[in-house]
Order: C-alpha cells, then structure tokens, then sequence
C-alpha cells in the first residue's frame, strides 16, 4: 500500500535546481547562494535574474534587465478599465488574480517562447496594477503608473504613497532598503503550496498567465501568504509588551492558533526571520515609534518559552511594512510582486523537463455495493 502523507509533509514531489529549503533544518539558498549574502549584497533585481537565468548578471546584463524592466510599466488601457471595474471591496489579492487572468486574454501566450518576455511583464506590472486599483477606488482618481524609480521597491512604495495621499509622499531610503530585503526574501522557497500550484498547472501544458493565476490563487489562503496580515492583525490589538504576553497568555490558553510562528520546513528557525526583524527595528527606530516592534518581541518571548516556536518570516514582516506605511492589505499582494520571479524560475523548469503531475488518492470511502433502484429506496 502506498504510504499516505497528510499534506505530503517531507514528500519528495520532483526535482529543481532553483533553491533548497531547510537543508539539515535550517537554511535558505537561491541557486547555490545564501539568503544572507543575498539579503545583505545583492539588489532585487539581481535576484529575479538570478532565479531566472541561473547566474548573477554582469554590470551591463543587471543595466539591461532593469532597463527592460522599467520600460514594461505601461498598463494597458483596457486593463485600467477591467481595474476600474473590479469594486472596492475586492480584496488586494482578488485584483492581482484578476488583472494577470485578464493580461493573458490582452497579450496572450502563443508560444512558450514568450516565456521569460511574460514573466518580465508580469514582475514590471504589477506594482502599477495594484496602486492603479488602489488609488481609482480610495481616491476617486487615475494615477499613473509610471515613477522614475529605476527599482521594483522604490518604484513601488513610491506608486503605493501617492495611491494613498494623491501626493507624493516622502519615501525614505532607509524604506526602499527594507523593501529590497523584503523582496528578497519572499521571492523564493522551493515547493511551497503556491509554486506547487503554478507546477501542477504548468505540467498541463497550459499558458504562463494560468500557471501565476493558480500561483495567486493559492498564496491568497491564510495560511500561506495572508499569514503576515494575521501577524500584523495580532500585534496591533495589544496597548504594550505586558498586554501583549497577558492576552497571549489566554488564547495559547484557549488553544488559539497565533499566526506567523513555525514553519512547516525550518526544524530550528526560518533563516529569514532574523533579517526582517532587524529592518523591523531599524525603521522602528528611525522613526522614533518603537511600540509595535516591542510588542512583537514580547510575542516573540512568550512564544519562544510556552511553545517552543520560533517566528517566521511573516511575523516581522508585519512591523516593518507598517512602518514603512504600506496599509495591511497590501501585505500579501507585495508577496505577490516579490514571489513571481520564483514561480516564474519554477514554471520555465517544468516546462523543460515535463511530466504531468497527477498523484493519486488513498480511498476511505464505502466498499463495492449494488445500485439500488429508485423504486425500491422507499
């Protein structure tokens, strides 16, 4: 009989060559590179090439991309529109999911060759198709898309403020920075359930805007992406640090499940954790309002000795894009923006070596039995 996994914990599902995760229990490496020397050395932008290419780019190569990136910001028209007409009670997420559906009808893929032009146009566009919604719907206005930030962090919080105030708001380095780690961090991590969607779907042979569709899909759920909101939602119902671990204290009491602690991979730590929460401080203090980072260590504490967890990446990720003044909803969706360079990286090394991914099921349900005649149901 073939072993059943409840949610294919540790299952081996096929091979890559992008990334590992949690080698020996620990650790987190992009083609071979370290997510500390990468946090600490490298812009987003070379990441995504790295995902994609399989090597870090030259000076002229890094140039290119981020040229070719910065030309593929243009909304089209009839996207605006289908952005206009998505209400504002959508979530963020719903208009990521939507805007990518509808940008493969508007620039369909007709043969995989378009590929790596695709996922360029998707990492480009995404910023400005989500401020573009935002702003149409918290403002009433039409925003442009375009910035003259040459970087995907800084192009994005600066599109993000002036969705938010009409006016552009002062972005400080400082916040570009963290959004750059940020970006880093979330860009990868092997056969998590969102790039494991964007296979299965890319296994079918189907278009490159399906497989992100599913991808988006998937990290909408709350205990994928949405779990930094979950975070963010928990540290700021608490007044300071002694509220915080005395309410904490009750729902570990109540068997509450408390959100961006533990990972399913990591057996000691999540390796990015440690690099968010030092941006999370960072900005804390450079902005002079310390409260929610405190508050967060304090959860970070009592975590650590009740349960034994240690926080993931999601749990300070939610203190530092606060600071930074992106609104809570938006959390996920920057996951987004971040993530499409490795579902991208995942979807070119499917179609390479495909093999349709059709796993079977272990049946639970009632034995062989005759089929009784309605009549004879009574």
């Amino acid at each position: 009989m073939v072993k059943n996994i409840a949610g294919l914990d540790g299952m081996v599902a096929g091979q890559s060559a992008i990334a590992t995760v949690g080698k020996l229990g620990q650790g987190l490496n992009y083609r071979g590179y370290s997510i500390d020397d990468l946090a600490k050395q490298a812009s987003f932008e070379e990441v995504a090439y790295l995902l994609h290419y399989g090597y870090l780019p030259t000076a002229t190569e890094l140039h290119n991309y981020i040229d070719r990136l910065y030309n593929l910001r243009t909304l089209p028209p009839e996207l605006k529109q289908i952005l206009r007409l998505i209400p504002a009670t959508a979530h963020p997420m719903d208009v990521l999911r939507t805007g990518c559906s509808a940008l493969g009808a508007l620039e369909p893929e007709i043969s995989f060759v378009q590929q790596y032009a695709i996922a360029d146009r998707l990492l480009a566009l995404f910023p400005g198709m989500l401020c573009y919604w935002y702003a149409y719907h918290l403002q009433g206005n039409e925003i442009s898309e375009f910035t003259d930030q040459r970087t995907l962090g800084g192009h994005l919080l600066h599109l993000l403020h002036r969705a938010l105030s009409g006016l552009q708001r002062h972005v400080s380095q400082l916040e570009i920075e963290m959004l750059n780690t940020s970006l880093i961090l979330y860009a990868e991590h092997e056969f998590n359930a969102s790039t494991f969607a964007a296979r299965v779907a890319a296994s079918t042979l189907t278009d490159f805007y399906s497989a992100v569709t599913a991808a988006i899909g998937t990290l909408r759920g709350p205990l994928h992406g949405g779990a930094n909101e979950a975070a963010m939602e928990l540290i700021s119902r608490f007044s300071d640090p002694e509220d915080a671990e005395q309410q904490l204290l009750v729902m570990l009491a109540n068997k509450e499940k408390i959100m961006g602690f533990g990972h399913r991979v990591y057996r000691n730590s999540d390796p990015r954790s440690d690099i968010i929460k030092q941006w999370s401080q960072k900005l804390a203090t450079a902005s002079n309002d310390v409260g929610l980072y405190l508050i967060s260590e304090r959860i970070e504490s009592v975590m650590r000795r009740e349960k034994h967890l240690l926080p993931n990446l999601d749990f300070y990720s939610a203190s530092a894009y606060h600071a930074a003044g992106i609104p809570t909803p938006l959390f996920t969706p920057i996951f987004v923006i971040s993530r499409i360079t490795g579902w991208s990286a995942h979807i070119f090394e499917q179609r390479a070596d495909n093999r349709l991914i059709r796993p079977i099921a272990e049946y639970i349900g009632p034995q062989p039995r005759p089929f009784v005649t309605l009549d004879a149901r009574g």
